[in-house]
């Protein structure tokens, strides 16, 4: 197993396979200065000559935009990562590349989509779906029945009240609290949400 990325973020995944007891061979990032992550090789290109076919491998970069980006250009066989203390319904659908970080809880019927973060202790309520390359960050709560379209970010701390969609390349700032529904690229903060102003496309 690889892990394309060698930062912070790859840091948290590695001890989570780590618990898994799953192997990872080492890690792929574009700066040539970094040589090492623990003690773990990271190697300055990738070159899918290389792997045999059952090789697995997890987009470990934060940013959205950039790991749809990895995701549509490199074709090789991605994985789930699971930390072992998150509290995940057995009737839940979780799309390849997602990480679902320690202490998240994941209730019935939700479906999550391709290379999402979950992180630390985030919560999603039953009957939820959650798009692609969204990144739902640590003590987030999305209640019941909430839609958060692709690439979407939610801040530390912050939540949805059931029912609400969320358009796609959303970013909702730390704490806020969403009550309506928000459209594409809209960037919102405080409590109740307002929209101060938009993201660029990045399709």
């Amino acid at each position: 197993m690889y892990l394309y990325g060698a930062s912070g973020h790859a840091k948290v995944i590695i001890e989570l396979f780590e618990k898994q007891q799953r192997i990872v061979s080492g890690l792929i990032d574009v700066n040539p200065a970094i040589t090492k992550l623990f003690d773990y090789p990271v190697y300055s290109s990738f070159q899918e000559s290389f792997f045999m076919d059952d090789t697995e491998v997890v987009i470990s970069i934060g940013n959205n935009g950039i790991r749809k980006k990895i995701a549509s250009e490199l074709h090789v066989k991605y994985t789930t990562a699971v930390h072992p203390s998150a509290n995940i319904s057995t009737r839940i659908f979780v799309g390849e590349g997602t990480v679902v970080m320690a202490g998240v809880s994941i209730n019935s019927e939700v479906t999550i989509g391709r290379h999402v973060i979950l992180n630390t202790n985030c919560s999603i309520d039953h009957d939820c779906v959650i798009g692609d390359f969204v990144h739902v960050s640590p003590n987030a709560a999305i209640a019941g029945n909430v839609n958060v379209g692709e690439g979407t970010h939610v801040g530390i701390g912050a939540c949805i009240i059931p029912g609400v969609k969320v358009g796609n390349w959303v970013t909702i700032g730390a704490g806020a609290v969403i009550i309506n529904d928000v459209p594409d690229y809209a960037i919102v903060v405080g409590n109740p949400g307002k929209i101060i102003k938009y993201n660029k496309s990045v399709d």
